[in-house]
């Protein structure tokens, strides 16, 4: 009886690959492979197991039962070697390793400023930023893909330990031709009347708008719903209506006068950046030592972006 423990480590690298990347072609271009090794690893490692890992359908490829099993244990295996460099860094007094960090598209108006500056005082960590959708996001935390998340509203699943490190002010954003921009004190009630311009279902500024109205006499007229930050942004200067973002998305386009932040009653509403993680989870050196970073020199980071002004009008 042929047993697991006989698999080279560099065949499980070659099944992880490709039942991450769901192709034989991106997992040969990741490692640097020809396509016929890879098949002929993936075909040793399957009499090992003695089970079929993977089953095709036309061009697509997915695993069998066995096959998300084994991905399991690959990941498991992974992990643990790789928090075995850590250690071993940690205890030379050498921060190294890889950090795996997945974040909320908001995130990437303040994520690569924070971690250019923890990369320069870590120099031997190396960084993965995956910015997507926080449908995404929360898909890759419950498969535990990452080593850290950044979300901009706290999950409701249960079993997702959240550390809050930053408050996120919304705020609601219009063109400077816009007849409200002058105003002040605008009761919310007036936004009723104009077009407004959402996030796509599920996203974390939509989740805070149906929250807001909820409850309340008040409805929005959606005219459409945008999947990214910027599409929205570029509506908006547009005169398509107005919306509601971050206060970090917006940084750029109102100093050079494009948008403007109307004020509205209420605003603006206090949201709070979350570093998020599966409960239980042990976190690496290098997680640990960033989420350190972020609650103290990460935030004062974020916030120093910020004009002198837009603190003093509750901004942070």
């Amino acid at each position: 009886m042929i047993k697991i423990r006989n698999a080279t480590f560099r065949q499980l690298q070659v099944f992880e690959s490709i039942a991450r990347n769901g192709s034989y072609t991106a997992a040969a271009e990741e490692l640097h492979l020809t396509q016929p090794t890879l098949s002929m690893q993936v075909k040793k490692l399957t009499t090992i197991v003695g089970m079929p890992l993977f089953e095709q359908i036309g061009k697509r490829i997915s695993l069998t039962a066995v096959g998300e099993e084994l991905l399991k244990t690959c990941r498991s295996v992974f992990e643990n070697l790789d928090e075995f460099q850590m250690t071993i860094s940690d205890i030379k007094g050498v921060k190294e390793g890889v950090l795996r960090i997945s974040g909320v598209t908001t995130a990437e108006y303040f994520a690569p400023r924070i971690l250019g500056d923890f990369c320069k005082k870590y120099p031997g960590i190396n960084i993965a930023l995956e910015v997507t959708n926080r449908r995404n996001v929360l898909e890759r935390l419950e498969q535990n893909l990452d080593d850290i998340y950044i979300v901009g509203q706290e999950p409701t699943s249960r079993g997702i330990h959240t550390i809050p490190f930053l408050t996120n002010p919304l705020v609601i954003l219009a063109s400077p031709s816009h007849p409200l921009a002058n105003q002040k004190n605008i009761p919310v009630v007036a936004l009723a009347k104009d077009n407004f311009i959402m996030r796509e279902p599920g996203c974390g500024t939509f989740l805070t708008m149906d929250r807001m109205v909820k409850g309340r006499d008040v409805s929005f007229r959606s005219s459409m719903a945008l999947g990214s930050n910027e599409a929205i942004k570029q509506a908006v200067i547009g005169e398509l209506g107005i919306s509601m973002l971050s206060i970090y998305a917006l940084v750029h386009e109102i100093n050079s006068g494009e948008l403007v932040v109307l004020d509205v009653e209420g605003f603006p509403v206090k949201d709070e950046w979350y570093l998020c993680y599966p409960e239980g989870k042990q976190l690496s050196v290098v997680a640990k030592v960033f989420a350190e970073y972020m609650l103290h020199e990460g935030r004062e980071l974020t916030l120093s972006s910020l004009p002198p002004s837009w603190k003093e009008n509750g901004y942070r």
